[in-house]
């Protein structure tokens, strides 16, 4: 019996290709800034002050031999938890900027068999706009739903998005932050008996009002200050949007069997540095558990040691009084014959 699930999956395919439109796309349809005479733009740069209302226009490009039909909607960006991917919200998730600032002429368009239909949009920066980066997308969403196939179905919508990066006017500050940095180890039984391995996570977290495109050095130091390891990091964001935390990990091969130090990882971006680390004790289970059983015995030892100084010593019993001799009377001199 085929099994379907009631899930929906919404595929946003936010990826700015080198194509020759500039355009966000799937392969059946693209999103992209209605382009000037000058130039084309592969996604929207916007620049506005509290208060201030702008307009611009989208275009929604059909690839297929049928006409479609999209829902449009502007909506926030975030970094996915999972690599820190640029992505944007979909329509049930609560918006917070360009979400709510900006709002295309129509909220459905039909766009005819390998062709073009362009779309007004206004963005209005509220009064009480922070300054400082905003980042989001214009949304073509196609409605219909893809059952797929096989013994499961999941409902699948798919949407194509062009990028909108507003900067909102005011002070900017660029900050960055390391947080939670962990080691954890693989160790063999014993030393030489296999491979080390070591994984080292952290959460590199944006904490100031601009996009930022972080880099990442890793650097791992042992006794004596030997040091371990010295990389720069590749697998990092490019876009780390203003407020957004990540969680990334990077694998250490070849990492001690048997060491005390610390591993120490540095984030730099345009005007904003910041370093943390963490101590890691690298050390073989076999021998682990044999240095637990030292100790543990030692502690026992000691312990016993102890009490037996302490013991107290047993009261005597106390002797019973002396029973006093009766003593003789001492005859007179006057009564002897």
């Amino acid at each position: 019996m085929r099994r379907t699930f009631s899930a929906l999956v919404l595929g946003l395919l936010l990826a700015v290709q080198a194509l020759p439109a500039h355009a966000a796309d799937n392969g059946s349809w693209s999103v992209y800034p209605l382009a000037s005479k000058v130039a084309a733009r592969p996604y929207f740069s916007l620049s506005a002050d509290p208060g201030q209302t702008i307009t611009d226009k989208a275009v929604v490009s059909n690839k297929t031999a049928a006409p479609l039909t999209f829902r449009l909607y502007a909506a926030d960006a975030y970094n996915t938890a999972r690599d820190g991917g640029f992505a944007v919200r979909t329509m049930k998730e609560r918006m917070r900027g360009v979400g709510i600032w900006a709002r295309p002429a129509a909220s459905r368009v039909t766009v005819p068999a390998h062709g073009k239909v362009t779309v007004p949009f206004t963005l209005k920066v509220p009064q009480g706009a922070e300054p400082g980066d905003h980042p989001g997308a214009i949304v073509a969403l196609d409605e219909r739903i893809d059952r797929g196939d096989g013994s499961v179905a999941l409902g699948v919508q798919r949407a194509v998005a062009a990028r909108v990066y507003l900067r909102v006017g005011g002070p900017t500050l660029p900050a960055i932050s390391v947080e939670d940095v962990r080691v954890s180890h693989h160790q063999p039984l014993l030393p030489g008996l296999g491979d080390s391995t070591a994984t080292v996570s952290y959460t590199l977290h944006n904490t100031g009002n601009v996009t930022l495109d972080p880099k990442v050095e890793l650097r791992a130091t042992g006794l004596f200050g030997r040091t371990l390891l010295a990389r720069d990091l590749t697998k990092v964001p490019s876009e780390l949007l203003p407020g957004q935390r990540v969680r990334l990990s990077e694998p250490w091969r070849g990492a001690p069997q048997l060491d005390w130090g610390e591993v120490t990882l540095t984030a730099s971006a345009k005007d904003t540095r910041e370093s943390a680390g963490a101590s890691f004790l690298a050390l073989p289970w076999l021998m682990a558990v044999l240095l637990v059983v030292v100790v543990g015995v030692g502690v026992v030892l000691v312990v016993r040691a102890r009490r037996g100084r302490v013991r107290p010593s047993v009261p005597a019993r106390p002797s019973r009084p002396a029973v006093p001799t009766p003593s003789r009377p001492r005859s007179s001199p006057s009564a002897r014959p």
